[in-house]
């Protein structure tokens, strides 16, 4: 059968919502004009996720399951799928939640039609609490302020890529991956699209406080150069600050005979340039670690299964064997 687009969803315990899931997303490749598979990607899930995956895939061979080892993590799911997708026309990414509606599918498509090669979602609304809204917002706009190159605001993995987008994605062995930086790195024709997203359906939210600023992490030190540069205004700042702070002891000592005495300048002079040399550190540390991780070389995932077409195939390398 001849594929036109490929919708890869990642799941990670995502039991209570999965029913929904797969109900809306039957509805949408019953009624679309092109056709679609939807790869079902299993993040090492806790819950019966990887058994409902299995079953649905061996009763609708419009479905695929991708099985991993293990729990990898959001991004790297989703580069799972992405290393799979069959869709001559491109790939959808949506998550698993249905906080994006896979409904958008028909619109995302008409965009891909008229030549745009990624076609982005643009959360007008979120229905998250204020602190987490207020988080993204600066996030983002502290992302747009300081990375080398544009990556829409307010958007997330939530997109539409053409097969040229998703081939060129799955040549880059990056292991910190943020894909939505990828994708904007990559060019070509792209294009936002606004939406109001919605609640989640069932379950709890997987992104922690700690993932979340991990994925964010990955964002600015995958596509900035500013904390690097940050270090040396940061020095150029301490050595400015410490030659006043000389030329104003030097004043008192000739004008008022009144030069500080005692620890306070001492201590505060060891406080302030031990905190610039541990913030120093620690950014070159960040770098250092993505390097680390990078020369280590190993495969970004690792399947445990794969469910095409109704059977069960075996995989080499993570390829999938037909």
């Amino acid at each position: 059968m001849s594929i036109d687009v490929s919708i890869i969803v990642p799941l990670y315990n995502e039991e209570a919502v999965f029913d929904q899931l797969i109900q809306r997303l039957t509805s949408v490749i019953n009624t679309t004009s092109f056709t679609c598979e939807v790869i079902l990607v299993n993040d090492g899930s806790s819950d019966k996720t990887d058994i409902l995956i299995e079953q649905i895939c061996e009763k609708d061979k419009r479905f695929t399951g991708v099985l991993l080892s293990r729990n990898h993590g959001h991004q790297l799911a989703v580069s799972a799928g992405l290393n799979f997708v069959r869709g001559k026309k491109g790939a959808m990414i949506i998550d698993g939640d249905l906080q994006d509606p896979p409904e958008l599918v028909h619109e995302f498509y008409k965009l891909l039609s008229d030549g745009y090669d990624v076609i982005y979602a643009i959360r007008k609304n979120r229905k998250e609490g204020f602190l987490k809204k207020m988080a993204y917002s600066l996030y983002y706009r502290l992302q747009k302020k300081i990375s080398n190159f544009n990556i829409p605001i307010d958007s997330g993995d939530f997109s539409m890529l053409s097969k040229r987008v998703v081939d060129n994605i799955n040549s880059m062995p990056e292991q910190s991956r943020y894909l939505r930086g990828m994708r904007a790195w990559v060019g070509f024709k792209q294009i936002g699209y606004e939406y109001d997203r919605d609640e989640r359906q069932a379950g709890e939210t997987k992104y922690s406080w700690g993932k979340l600023f991990e994925l964010a992490f990955n964002g600015i030190f995958n596509f900035s150069d500013f904390p690097v540069k940050i270090i040396t205004r940061l020095g150029f700042f301490t050595v400015a600050f410490s030659l006043l702070y000389f030329v104003y002891n030097i004043y008192r000592k000739f004008a008022y005979n009144d030069v500080p005495q005692g620890f306070t300048a001492t201590i505060l002079a060891i406080i302030l340039f031990s905190g610039v040399q541990m913030i120093s550190l620690g950014l070159i540390g960040e770098y250092v670690l993505r390097i680390y991780n990078q020369v280590r070389n190993r495969p970004l995932f690792v399947i445990d299964k794969v469910i095409q077409e109704g059977e069960q195939k075996t995989t080499t390398n993570n390829k999938v064997e037909i």
